[in-house]
């Protein structure tokens, strides 16, 4: 089978279900932000996975990205809340599941007295940018369901990953022996 199949040469996609939409249709722009952050974050585990003392947040990343894909094809079905395509749907459990680990990063780090820029280490610097593209995610969703009926836990899921990137970077310069970047006025 071919990777091409120019059903979208005119500028329509198909979501689940066989409907056809514009591809600047507010699902796809929501669902093509996700698929950007899970991109994003594919790139930081490249740099992450250099060193010893990230494997787990690598491991957690890991199964980050597999969530994205479930949100991704949550957002990708029209059909909510009635699902008879049998997509599988974002739950309360997957970012109540950050939480903890959110709680456990953070012990090991400073307290914040100051506002941070993105950067420090390289490392920390892309899970700024993730958290960024999370944000962006979460608006276009926020955006969605202004226009359309969706998944309510995926707006939560995304609030939630994007703490625990501002975390992960966080901890990133920390394990690494770099201090968070200070934003200074003038």
């Amino acid at each position: 089978m071919k990777i091409y199949t120019k059903t979208g040469d005119k500028g329509e996609t198909g979501l689940i279900g066989g409907k056809r939409v514009l591809k600047s249709d507010p699902r796809i722009v929501a669902y093509g932000a996700v698929d950007e952050l899970n991109s994003n974050i594919g790139l930081a585990m490249a740099f992450l996975s250099k060193h010893e003392r990230l494997q787990d947040l690598t491991e957690i990343l890991t199964r980050i990205q597999s969530d994205l894909f479930v949100l991704g094809s949550d957002l990708a079905d029209p059909i909510y809340p009635n699902n008879q395509t049998k997509t599988p749907r974002v739950n309360d459990k997957m970012a109540s599941a950050l939480e903890p680990v959110i709680d456990k990063f953070e012990q090991e780090l400073d307290p914040i007295t100051f506002f941070i820029l993105p950067g420090g280490t390289v490392e920390s610097a892309l899970l700024h940018q993730c958290r960024g593209v999370a944000r962006r995610a979460e608006t276009n969703v926020v955006t969605l369901s202004n226009v359309e009926s969706i998944n309510p836990a995926t707006r939560v899921y995304l609030n939630r990953l994007s703490d625990f990137l501002f975390v992960a970077a966080r901890l990133a310069n920390k394990r690494i022996g770099t201090p968070d970047v200070a934003w200074r006025s003038g």
